[in-house]
């Protein structure tokens, strides 16, 4: 019997890949942007780059474009205001829909989730801007978990504001670093692991990668600079180890709602508990990114991921609207 052939909605529309964008990963988006669409013009689809600004609704009619490969990272990009955006102008896109992709910026909402669903997740106290009235503020604070701690903004990507702290002195710094990225930050009682990333196509594990950084921990420069971190793919893990990763990958997806291809972070201790980090719903796809790495691992290449990604492109809100230009 012969094989079925693949369908691929969207070979013959006018794709519109987001990059750039207005966040503090603007640089990332861009080598995630042209990366994609390098690859889907290889493919053969008709592709336009769009660095997405304030007038992005305009330029989206201008362009007649039928569907969306977003790659913007960050704020606007990830957060559900582009996703509502395309809502509205009834455009289909890639990744999960408004509110998927706000909770999942949203780190203290996410650990909730995640708890709730019976995921392991670090201990935590959320801090507002409004406790802090003066900068001198920040050296009375006490870490409820003794230290090291990390302190993140709650609502940034790609590591940006985050740092780990392992001295007293260094907590008021850190906190004052966060918040000039949000207005507010997480302080979360230190883990110390493996890190392990898995990834996530529509409901597969497509496997594991472990992280191992020269740095203090994989911040923005261990991401994005070659030779700062090593990449073992697939990560060296007992096989039961593995399967309970990527079973507790698949729940948090699923309780955040994500859609097309997601990577799900975790630190696993010497005694084999898994802590969920975060669920990522628009990871990195430049040549240092994890999940290509893991596709690669897997048997996808990288345009046929990227056409993988764009098939499960769609509208949340309202799946009877078709969201081409009329």
């Amino acid at each position: 019997m012969a094989a079925q052939k693949m369908e691929h909605p969207w070979r013959k529309r006018r794709v519109g890949v987001l990059m750039g964008g207005l966040s503090s990963e603007r640089d990332v988006s861009f080598r995630s942007g042209k990366a994609v669409a390098k690859a889907l013009k290889g493919l053969g689809y008709q592709v336009t780059e769009i660095d997405a600004g304030r007038d992005l609704a305009q330029v989206l009619v201008r362009n007649r474009i039928d569907v969306v490969f977003n790659a913007l990272h960050g704020k606007y990009g990830e957060d559900g205001c582009v996703q509502g955006l395309l809502e509205i102008v009834g455009v289909p896109y890639t990744g999960p829909g408004v509110a998927a992709s706000a909770m999942s910026m949203d780190k203290s909402a996410a650990k909730k989730i995640f708890r709730a669903a019976g995921l392991t997740e670090a201990p935590f106290v959320e801090l507002e801007r409004r406790q802090f009235p003066a900068p001198a503020a920040f050296r009375s604070f006490e870490s409820p978990f003794g230290l090291p701690v990390v302190v993140k903004p709650n609502d940034e990507g790609s590591s940006v504001g985050v740092s780990v702290v392992k001295t007293r002195a260094k907590l008021a710094p850190a906190l004052a670093a966060a918040f000039r990225y949000s207005s507010k930050v997480l302080v979360e009682q230190y883990v110390k692991g493996r890190e392990i990333a898995v990834a996530v196509l529509g409901e597969r594990a497509l496997g594991t990668v472990e992280i191992r950084t020269r740095r203090e921990f994989y911040d923005y420069k261990a991401k994005y600079t070659r030779g700062e971190t090593k990449y073992l793919v697939p990560a060296p893990l007992d096989p039961v180890v593995e399967h309970r990763l990527s079973a507790d990958a698949i729940v948090a997806s699923k309780v955040i709602a994500c859609e097309g291809v997601s990577r799900v972070d975790f630190i696993v201790t010497d005694t084999f508990e898994n802590y969920v980090l975060e669920v990522n719903t628009l990871p990195g796809l430049t040549e240092l990114s994890l999940v290509p790495k893991i596709a690669a691992q897997a048997g996808i290449p990288f345009p046929v991921l990227c056409e993988q990604i764009l098939d499960l492109a769609s509208l949340k809100l309202d799946s009877g609207q078709e969201g081409t230009r009329r």
